[in-house]
């Protein structure tokens, strides 16, 4: 691979003669350190890159992207630059509708548009941002910004117990607070090969999701229930990317 800094393609994972490469999109409200679970549970031949967004990581000295718009040209540019081969695209929560955005911007050019694209907890992006979309809030207290953080498994105990880190999560989620709110659906749509994964237990999925996304794609299309809530369980999380299937995908609607 060759292209962006490794500040803002992460390597978490390499592969002696890999054939494709899974890429995530750093989690909103966090970075790339969800992804580290997924080290030990890849697929054969398939590096692991994750997108680090402006503003954290090794990307700390950035300014925080301004809008929506602006961070999704960022992501969009960086997979431009980057000499992946083939590559298939992920996203969870809210990053799950800016990997679907930037999939969709690359989606005329055969040669830098994802293999497919895997989106995970997350409501199809036409019908916009619902009242739980919408927390937490740019009014929120710190201290309600924090237990969201925490309860989405984003705040390592380390952070929440250093007064410096904790300062700069809350700094990162305000800025992807205001980033999130500026999202509009504009109409978008994909042809390449889409897979979805529910939680069973997740409160802020709507019941006609998997409806709504399927008319998104004009390829294969699947989506797959697990268990847990919006995050799954530890065990499917971490085990998620032997649960991506290939681009030929199978029929919908299988649950684990």
């Amino acid at each position: 691979m060759s292209g962006p800094r490794d500040t803002t393609l992460v390597p978490l994972h390499r592969t002696p003669h890999a054939r494709r490469t899974l890429v995530g999109l750093s989690f909103f409200g966090g970075g790339t350190a969800a992804y580290q679970p997924w080290t030990g549970h890849m697929p054969a031949e398939t590096d692991l890159v994750v997108v680090c967004y402006p503003g954290r990581e090794g990307r700390f000295a950035e300014d925080f992207a301004r809008d929506w718009d602006e961070l999704a040209t960022d992501v969009a540019r960086s997979l431009r630059e980057a000499d992946l081969g083939p590559y298939i695209l992920f996203g969870h929560s809210m990053s799950g509708w800016m990997a679907f955005d930037v999939a969709a911007r690359l989606d005329g050019d055969e040669v830098l548009r994802p293999q497919a694209l895997v989106l995970s907890s997350c409501n199809a992006p036409d019908r916009g941002l619902t009242d739980s979309e919408l927390l937490p809030t740019p009014q929120d207290p710190d201290e309600r910004l924090l237990e969201w953080l925490e309860t989405h498994g984003l705040l390592p105990r380390h952070v929440r117990e250093h007064a410096g880190l904790t300062e700069v999560a809350l700094e990162l989620i305000r800025a992807d607070v205001d980033v999130r709110n500026t999202f509009v659906y504009g109409g978008a749509e994909v042809s390449v090969p889409l897979q979805v994964f529910f939680g069973a237990d997740d409160p802020l999925i709507s019941t006609d999701a998997a409806a709504r996304w399927s008319a998104l794609t004009s390829g294969a299309y699947r989506y797959d229930v697990l268990g847990g809530g919006h995050s799954y369980t530890p065990e499917i999380w971490q085990s998620l990317p032997s649960r991506i299937a290939s681009t030929a995908f199978a029929p919908t609607g299988s649950a684990s």
